[in-house]
């Protein structure tokens, strides 16, 4: 059960639907029909280190602390 995101090209409107098989959505706000699928970008996993976008500075002589680590830029 894949939850897509769609704009209904009625009235603009974006919203998520989950969709099992075949089954057509409407949209929410004026029951359009003509809807665009949109391309969503997945959310990163909750178990992943929060590092805003920059490498981990790693202060270890041992070998690397994974693919955040500095040593690797």
């Amino acid at each position: 059960m894949p939850l897509y995101e769609f704009a209904c090209r009625k009235c603009e409107h974006t919203f998520e639907e989950l969709v099992f098989g075949d089954e057509r959505v409407e949209c929410p706000k004026c029951s359009g029909t003509k809807l665009e699928r949109l391309l969503s970008t997945p959310a990163r996993p909750q178990s992943a280190p929060s590092t805003g976008g920059m490498p981990m500075a790693c202060n270890s002589d041992g070998p690397p602390c994974g693919p955040q680590c500095g040593r690797f830029t």
